[in-house]
């Protein structure tokens, strides 16, 4: 018993020698480490680079604040003659700015019109050639209409315009941004005294002197998703009718896509327009179905999205069919000062938003609004008209898609190699665009649009070789401007003489079907890069 009383009362001692000990131990090991050159030679760069960060950044910091001294300092006290509004959650100007007697009195004009005041002949008179158009049935579905504008740059601007000068009675306008001194070339009604404030106060003032009876919601709004029930909702913040159609005018894609995405799932009729940005050719100039639009940039990024999402087809959209090329505008790069400043998203309005500069011809963003305008009218009052279905050439593209799998098999084959497991590096998206856009949908050697197929035009030099340095991997090396289209049984005769039997095609083929095979394979590889 003595022996574990004494046993409990060293073992404090002990556990204290124990820690002394680990202490002389730490002391000891940074004592020799202190001691090391290249340890003191370590510590004085920290310190150093410590020091000379603080002090540049201690500089910034001082210039920093003299120039906002000096900003607030210019800044004249604020009196009769300098007044100040705050700005919008999105940074933009007031939505009431300040107006003139003029703006006022049509102001006024408006507002009494918008509460019945205003005499119906009038009205009538003004709108009589559109009326006449249509005939009194179609016209008075118009004139009772709702349409949401979402967008206000050029094409929604010159729409929303077209919209309101035709009859349509109720219009609610969504946009965040302001009217810029740069957008004047091709906006429908802003003058030099809107630049700086919103665009939709913009529209609706300038459109309110022309048709001053029409009932006006504006909303200088960023569209979200998370906020599509209320931004589309019916009028008079849901108590009315619902909108009749809506318009996409957005040019930011991912905006753009959720704007379709919930009208689509929302069975809400919406029309899109595609990119007038870098087009020319008013002829190039379509109506159609979404699936239908190959050429454009804007429309072929909208519509992979869409497809991610699970809608192929279904949403009609204005769109040009004008290829881009050699010598025409295209996106303009930032500056090399640009990027030099930082993170060159952080240059854009708002997150997600393009920050470089898109070409624009003033003409086209009004051909597209119009175009647009136009479409929503007939949809409206249910006049005559047709535009470009959705193709339904899917099983087509599939179809094509397989039997150029098992030619490139066959080939493979013939060479002595084993083509279990081969992939080939076309998609039914190239499938899509080397039929409808290269070859226009037709057979190179006769023309026939009818059971069509893609085969290589020519013999590998190397000869028909799998490409397996990736292991576990086999691939074929066919490239798109190695393949043409024909049809089946023209692609079955092709194999036979040229692939196979290995007659050159300018021996097969005559001089101009050579030709233009060479011309179309030099157009892919011109417009490879746009894709």
């Amino acid at each position: 018993m003595d022996r574990r009383a004494r046993h409990a009362r060293a073992a404090p001692q002990r556990r204290h020698n124990e820690q002394a000990q680990k202490d002389n131990s730490m002391s000891s090991w940074l004592e020799r480490q202190l001691s090391s050159h290249q340890i003191q030679l370590a510590a004085t760069a920290l310190v150093s680079g410590i020091t000379v960060a603080g002090l540049i950044y201690g500089g910034q910091a001082v210039r920093r604040k003299i120039a906002v001294e000096q900003l607030k300092a210019s800044i004249p006290p604020l009196d009769d003659e300098h007044k100040a509004e705050g700005l919008t959650d999105f940074g933009a100007a007031n939505p009431h700015p300040s107006s003139t007697r003029e703006d006022e009195r049509v102001t006024g004009l408006a507002r009494r019109a918008q509460q019945g005041d205003f005499d119906e002949e009038l009205i009538s008179e003004q709108l009589t050639r559109t009326a006449s158009f249509l005939t009194t049935p179609r016209f008075e579905k118009l004139r009772s209409s709702f349409v949401i504008i979402v967008g206000l740059g050029g094409v929604g601007s010159h729409c929303t315009s077209a919209l309101a000068r035709s009859g349509v009675s109720h219009i609610r306008l969504i946009d965040f941004d302001q009217v810029t001194l740069s957008s004047l070339n091709r906006h429908a009604v802003a003058t030099l005294a809107d630049v700086g404030t919103p665009k939709v106060q913009c529209v609706r003032k300038r459109l309110e002197a022309v048709v001053p009876w029409i009932q006006w919601e504006c909303l200088n709004e960023v569209w979200r998703e998370g906020q599509g029930e209320r931004l589309l909702a019916g009028w008079d913040h849901g108590r009315g009718r619902k909108p009749d159609y809506v318009v996409d005018a957005i040019d930011n894609i991912d905006s753009k896509v959720a704007l379709l995405k919930y009208c689509h799932e929302h069975d809400i009729r919406v029309v899109s327009s595609m990119g007038a940005g870098c087009k020319s050719d008013p002829t190039g100039l379509f109506v159609g179905d979404i699936s239908t639009s190959m050429e454009d940039p804007l429309s072929r990024t909208t519509r992979r999205k869409l497809k991610l999402l699970g809608i192929g087809e279904g949403i009609p959209v204005v769109y040009s069919t004008e290829k881009p090329g050699p010598g025409k505008a295209q996106l303009l790069p930032l500056s090399e000062e640009e990027f030099a400043k930082g993170k060159v998203n952080e240059l854009s309005v708002l997150p997600d938003f393009r920050a470089r500069i898109l070409p624009v011809l003033g003409t086209m963003p009004a051909i597209f609004g119009y175009a647009v305008a136009n479409f929503v009218i007939l949809e409206i009052t249910g006049y005559p008209h047709e535009f470009r279905l959705g193709k339904g050439r899917e099983k087509l593209y599939d179809s094509i898609l397989s039997g150029l799998q098992g030619l490139e098999e066959r080939l493979a084959r013939s060479a002595g190699q084993d083509p279990l497991g081969l992939k080939i590096p076309v998609t039914k998206d190239d499938v899509s665009y080397l039929v409808e856009e290269v070859y226009r949908g037709k057979s190179i050697i006769s023309g026939l649009p009818t059971r069509l197929a893609l085969t290589r035009w020519r013999c590998p030099k190397e000869g028909f070789k799998i490409d397996q340095r990736w292991n576990g991997q086999k691939h074929s090396k066919v490239q798109l401007d190695e393949l043409v289209c024909m049809t089946k049984e023209e692609a079955k005769m092709h194999e036979e003489e040229v692939l196979k039997g290995g007659k050159p095609p300018e021996v097969m083929y005559d001089v101009d079907v050579v030709k233009l095979v060479e011309s179309r394979h030099e157009e892919e590889r011109q417009y490879r890069r746009y894709r």
